[in-house]
This record gives structure tokens, sequence and C-alpha cells, in this order.
């Protein structure tokens, strides 16, 4: 790493539930989800430069796109905008994205998040929890979890968010087909939008038994319109569906990454292996849920 260089990862969020319970007035959807976060994830790293500007590379860079629309380089300008005498000049920041795009995991606003706790670290780092979250909401829903990156339930439309004290040990495979989900269309195409809030979690949330039955009283709203869209999520979910050891197969925010629950890190890896095999083309990831 360059002298000077800063570096921060920004791992790929999961709804493990995610319930749509209303409409507001200014069309925006109130929801609740519980919300984890998986050892797999994109990188930003930043150092002092002339100017700003920014680099991407990874497997998934051309889809991530570079320029003033990147949201590494929105949450460089708002933070710059906020706090305009607190960086060097210039930045030179480097993106390396290892998650897929419009996939349901939050991988653009991951990567804001990780910028903005890159941004407050090079900066001094005596920013309050209040500025930084005002900051993130600012840049999308999902930027303020992401900017805690911890078992999260979130309600809202992402601004009220209260961390778990404690959380199982639990293993995710996720699989996404390399077909971009927009989000709007799965929202545009859903038939009910006051659906029943989430059941109470259990507290504290420490056994996988507990989450498990938990879960199985939860949905995802957006499921079936995302796979209305792109029936290849309900050929996923199915397939993980009759894997060992899967508790739960259910789809990630609006899609189309589909996960499975697993128990243990075998089990989870030995999953992957099959989803793999069985689709090659596809994205595919085993990764333990960071508590």
């Amino acid at each position: 790493m360059l002298q000077g260089a800063l570096s921060e990862a920004a791992p790929a969020k999961v709804n493990l539930a995610l319930h749509v319970t209303g409409r507001r007035a200014d069309g925006y959807h109130e929801l609740e989800s519980l919300v984890v976060f998986v050892d797999v994830a994109d990188e930003v790293t930043a150092h002092p430069a002339k100017s700003d500007r920014l680099r991407v590379s990874g497997p998934f860079a051309a889809a991530a796109g570079g320029g003033e629309s990147n949201l590494v380089m929105r949450a460089v300008k708002a933070f710059r905008a906020r706090w305009p005498d607190r960086l060097p000049e210039g930045l030179d920041v480097a993106l390396t994205k290892n998650l897929p795009v419009a996939a349901g995991i939050g991988g653009g606003s991951a990567d804001a998040a990780a910028t903005l706790r890159l941004l407050a670290g090079m900066a001094g780092g005596d920013f309050s929890i209040a500025e930084l979250n005002a900051l993130a909401l600012s840049l999308g829903a999902d930027v303020p979890v992401c900017l805690l990156s911890r078992p999260s339930e979130v309600r809202g439309v992402g601004e009220i968010i209260h961390p778990l004290r404690s959380f199982p040990t639990t293993h995710l495979v996720l699989v996404n087909p390399l077909i971009p989900v927009v989000t709007a269309d799965v929202f545009r195409r859903l038939e009910q939008r006051t659906n029943p809030p989430m059941p109470p979690l259990p507290s504290p949330l420490t056994r996988p038994a507990q989450l498990g039955l938990w879960l199985a009283e939860t949905r995802n709203d957006l499921e079936p319109a995302a796979i209305a869209l792109v029936p290849a999520i309900g050929d996923l979910l199915r397939q993980m569906r009759v894997l060992d050891g899967c508790a739960l197969a259910r789809m990630s925010g609006s899609g189309g990454t589909v996960f499975g629950l697993f128990g243990s890190a075998a089990q989870a890896h030995q999953a992957a292996h099959e989803m793999r095999a069985k689709y090659p083309q596809f994205w595919v990831a085993a990764a333990p849920v960071v508590a």
C-alpha cells in the first residue's frame, strides 16, 4: 500500500428478511428488515494526490463504472462539501469491485459507506455518528446501515437502525445469476404494498435455532416481483433449498442474489461447491456473517 494510504472493506449486505409495510406520501416505501453483513467485500483505498480521481478494478469494474456518478466519488464530494477543510487537496481513490452490481447486496451503498469511514479516519475521526449518518442517508437509503456493517433491524426508508447486541454464528452461501435487477422495476411490480410487519426479534439473539424459528415467520416481500422479472431467481431458490444443511433459502434485497443459511462453514462451502458446479457462469460465494 502506498505511503499515507488508508483502506476500508465494504462487506456485502444481506436482507435476511424484508417486509414492505406501507407507502408514504412522497412515494417511498416503509420497510422493515433484518440486515446482516458477510465476509465477502469490495475494497476502497485512498491516498493524497493533486486532485480527486477514481480507479476501479476487479471482476465487476466494468459494471460499476467510474467517474462522478460512482457512489464512491459522490461520497468524497459530499464529505468535502460538509467538511471542506478536513481532507487533502486531492485523493487518489481505488475501488476493487468484487461484488456484482444491481444484485440486492448493497454493493454501491457499501462502497459509499466504506468511503465515508475511510475519509473520517483520514480527517481525524472526531465526527459524530449522527453527522455521518445524515451524510450517509443523503447518498442512499442503505448507506447508513452499511456505515455500521453489523447485524441490525432497519425500519422506515433505512434511517431507523437498531444494531443487535448479539448474533449467532451463521454462514451464508450467496449466488447471483449476473442479471442486473433494477430496484424501481421490482417495486413497480408489487401487488401488495401494505403487509404485516416483522415479528419481534428474540432478545438476546444468540442461538441459530432462535434465528431459524424467527425467520420462518418472516418474508422478503419483493421476491415474487423479482422472480417475475428474472425467473432464474426462482430456479436458484429451488436448488438452494434442497442442499444439505440449508436452513433457509431466500432472495436478498430487491434481487437477484439468493442466499442459503447454513450452520457451519463446512456445510456452506460444500453447498457453494455444488452451486458452482451446477451454475458455473454465476457468481457464488460462501462466507460467515460478520457479527
